[in-house]
């Protein structure tokens, strides 16, 4: 039995290791994301506002509004998307506790229920809850059946900020690579960092994921020679040079 109750801990610093190390896996790839969203989006700004004017104040006005509205869209999004989930888990975090408050008889059994699934014996799955349950019944219910730790919510706050600031890095490469070089190199050179810029996004991404690397590296980097091919053409065919 000793063995048992053992194995149930030896579970629960697994399943909660993991879910840290998904956390942080989200985040990074939320923000490779974000960053990839960055180098994208003003990259297609500022090549398609090169191809209608060759003025440098243009450009930059161009790029700089973009990477403000673009870095405050994904922050709001963000906000927004954090918020609906964090009080998704607030909602379930209180009916919980309505439950044990209410029921406590059933809810004890329903957690003997997800321990003895995990491979422990009625008897062993019953004794390992009743014990958690006498020291916080809220918590091994939180962790258990929701999977949820009450103590660490995402902030939405947070994640908006990280995904204002992902942007934002990313889109400061295709502005500085645009802004930077003599005129008649200014679309050259943007492409060609641009691309560069996508290609170690897209390995890191593919990384993450656990995706194949070449696969998805040519997604992401055809993917923005194309916006930038597109905006360019647009530029160049409504563009009136000197203005």
């Amino acid at each position: 039995m000793k063995q048992e109750e053992n194995k149930i801990l030896h579970h629960s610093k697994e399943d909660s290791h993991e879910v840290n190390h998904t956390a942080k896996l989200n985040w990074l790839r939320a923000a490779v994301l974000g960053a990839d969203d960055g180098i994208v989006s003003i990259a297609g700004l500022v090549v398609g506002v090169a191809g209608a004017s060759n003025q440098q104040g243009v450009i930059l006005a161009a790029g700089l509004a973009g990477i403000i509205a673009g870095a405050i869209s994904m922050a709001a999004g963000e906000y927004i998307s954090v918020s609906s989930s964090r009080d998704t888990e607030k909602v379930l975090l209180e009916k919980e506790r309505y439950e044990i408050a209410h029921f406590p008889e059933a809810e004890l059994e329903e957690l003997a229920c997800i321990y003895e699934k995990k491979g422990l014996s009625k008897e062993t799955a019953m004794k390992v809850a009743n014990e958690l349950s006498a020291k916080d019944a809220a918590r091994a219910h939180f962790d258990a059946e929701l999977g949820i730790d009450p103590d660490n919510l995402t902030d939405p706050w947070h994640a908006a900020f990280a995904s204002a600031a992902a942007f934002t890095i990313g889109a400061i490469i295709p502005l500085f690579a645009i802004i930077l070089p003599p005129t008649s190199l200014k679309v050259p050179i943007t492409f060609f960092s641009v691309l560069a810029a996508l290609f170690l996004t897209g390995i890191l991404s593919a990384k993450i994921s656990g995706a194949n690397v070449w696969k998805a590296t040519l997604r992401v980097v055809i993917g923005g020679a194309f916006a930038m091919v597109v905006t360019y053409s647009i530029g160049r065919f409504f563009g009136i040079k000197g203005v």
